[in-house]
């Protein structure tokens, strides 16, 4: 069984917890879903950052497509000291991608219950809810999860696209 650490969110965190916000403002703009991710070395440098590609729920997530762009372009031993950055909980198939590729680190903004309160019953993105940890507890790596964020300002701007998105 994996050990599950968890840690503070730190004020570089936020910095780069915000960056995901642009990416899934760019998203939207592009008539994606609002989602971002980013992979972060360990010296903070955003290295990938990927929005959602369509409008389909069964897609190639934000995070899963940095995942998939990371285990291409950085060894497993590379990654293990790296971080993904997701201005949402990731999803079971995100988070799997991740423990998958080595990633030592997943830092989120919100919750999967705050996604589920925006989207309500909209069909495009049914929320299944199972936290990282919840998961990676069955794994036999170590990783730290961090999240969701208690910062007012950030919850602000990562929900203000969803808003109306999912109305």
């Amino acid at each position: 069984m994996a050990k599950i650490s968890s840690e503070s969110m730190s004020e570089q965190d936020i910095e780069l917890l915000y960056e995901t916000v642009r990416v899934a403002h760019f998203s939207l703009e592009r008539g994606c879903f609002p989602f971002g991710a980013l992979l972060v070395d360990s010296d903070k440098n955003i290295l990938i950052e990927k929005g959602n590609n369509i409008l389909d729920s069964t897609a190639l997530h934000s995070a899963l497509l940095v995942m998939i762009e990371a285990g291409r372009r950085y060894s497993p031993l590379y990654l293990k000291s790296c971080s993904l950055y997701s201005n949402f909980e990731p999803c079971p198939m995100c988070t799997g991608a991740a423990y998958w590729a080595n990633i030592g680190r997943i830092v989120y903004g919100c919750s999967k219950e705050k996604l589920q309160e925006l989207t309500s019953d909209d069909k495009r993105n049914p929320v299944f809810l199972l936290s990282p940890q919840d998961l990676l507890i069955h794994g036999q790596k170590d990783i730290i999860v961090v999240g969701p964020t208690t910062d007012k300002k950030l919850i602000d701007s990562i929900i203000k696209d969803h808003i109306n998105f999912w109305k």
